[in-house]
């Protein structure tokens, strides 16, 4: 009897043992995957829900189309008009992935309950500033125009991990088109993004005030710097823009494209890589030299640009805006302020902020 208690005894210590490390092999997987996480691009998901007025009978079917936009507080209408114009110009199951900051979180999600909007699907993501540090210059010049959600783009595939393929679209865009058409983009073999030359039809001879020609490489890359020669490019390659990107995020992944884009963002630091001609274009030269010649391109008609710089109301006729499928009005005028071109068809897919903390400005607003 006294050896059969002692034999209960010790396996019960041993049961007890066992399930104490298999406690802490569970916690510190917990934080090893923590940590994973962290190292996919020190950004953590905030929320992932649907409108708490959501309707069930409301769900589109079919294959997701993941479109991931960032949301700036001072520009927030923008979003919502460039989420409206996606979802009512398609019967896609579009879900979105809403990039911000802490600050403007709750303005949001009050503005997407509270509207026509409530049923779209969507997750928000808060962008971790510190993530650049010693990535960006400190320049007092450049840092006006240093925005950290400007750079969200590089880290696509941290945001929606269980995605193949996403696009990406700047906030001050609007979509024409059904969005899946983009979607449905070939990307070629090997490529990782796709994205619409500069030197297509619909956008050439596109010159931005105060900055020069910037259609080609060398208006955004200094090729007298040892590290851009060394490279072999050529400076009057055709440049791309990056305010729309379809993305092969397991290509993306497998290149490990934002490890070697932010290389190019601490060199640039170090080295000052940039075209002194570059305005405000900082995030487009890591993605000039990451995918030179080596990316796919977007039908011209689904990246009409410019719509921002001076001039494009004599650049483009209001026919051929209106059958564009995807217009972006990149550059200093803005479609929600006073001296924009076509800023009514921006108009169009506006819903008015029911906290009444944003306002388009128009020209009547205000003025004698």
């Amino acid at each position: 009897m006294t050896l059969r208690r002692v034999n209960v005894v010790i396996l019960f210590l041993l049961a007890v043992a066992f399930l104490i490390i298999v406690q802490r092999n569970l916690l510190n997987l917990g934080d090893f995957l923590h940590m994973e996480n962290l190292d996919a691009g020190g950004i953590l998901p905030f929320e992932s829900e649907l409108s708490p007025d959501f309707r069930p009978e409301s769900v589109r079917k079919g294959e997701e189309i993941p479109v991931v936009i960032t949301a700036t507080g001072v520009r927030l209408g923008a979003v919502v008009a460039a989420i409206n114009s996606v979802y009512q110009n398609s019967k896609a199951n579009v879900v979105f992935t809403i990039v911000t900051l802490n600050d403007t979180v709750d303005h949001l999600k009050e503005w997407l309950s509270k509207t026509k909007l409530k049923t779209v699907k969507y997750k928000i993501v808060i962008f971790k500033p510190e993530l650049l540090s010693g990535k960006i210059s400190k320049d007092p010049q450049t840092l006006e125009v240093v925005k950290p959600l400007t750079f969200a783009r590089f880290y696509l595939p941290a945001y929606i991990p269980e995605a193949e393929k996403a696009i990406y679209l700047d906030d001050d865009i609007i979509v024409q088109g059904d969005i899946q058409e983009l979607y449905e983009t070939n990307l070629k073999p090997g490529h990782a993004a796709a994205f619409s030359d500069d030197c297509d039809s619909a956008t050439a001879k596109g010159i931005i005030r105060g900055a020069g020609n910037q259609n080609n490489y060398i208006g955004f890359l200094d090729f007298k710097k040892a590290a851009i020669k060394k490279l072999g490019m050529r400076a009057k390659t055709c440049s791309f823009n990056p305010g729309v990107i379809i993305a092969n995020l397991t290509e993306w992944k497998i290149q490990n494209i934002t490890q070697r884009l932010e290389h190019w963002m601490e060199l640039n630091t170090q080295e000052d890589l940039y075209s002194r001609t570059l305005a405000e274009s900082i995030t487009t030269p890591p993605l000039l030299i990451v995918f030179y010649k080596r990316h796919s391109n977007i039908d011209p008609m689904w990246h009409v640009r410019h719509l921002g710089n001076t001039g494009a109301g004599n650049r483009y006729s209001p026919q051929f805006v209106k059958a564009a499928k995807l217009l972006h009005w990149n550059g200093h005028y803005k479609p929600w302020g006073r001296t924009s071109s076509f800023s009514d068809v921006w108009d169009k897919w506006f819903i008015p902020d029911p906290t009444g903390k944003f306002h388009p400005v128009r020209r009547h607003t205000g003025d004698n």
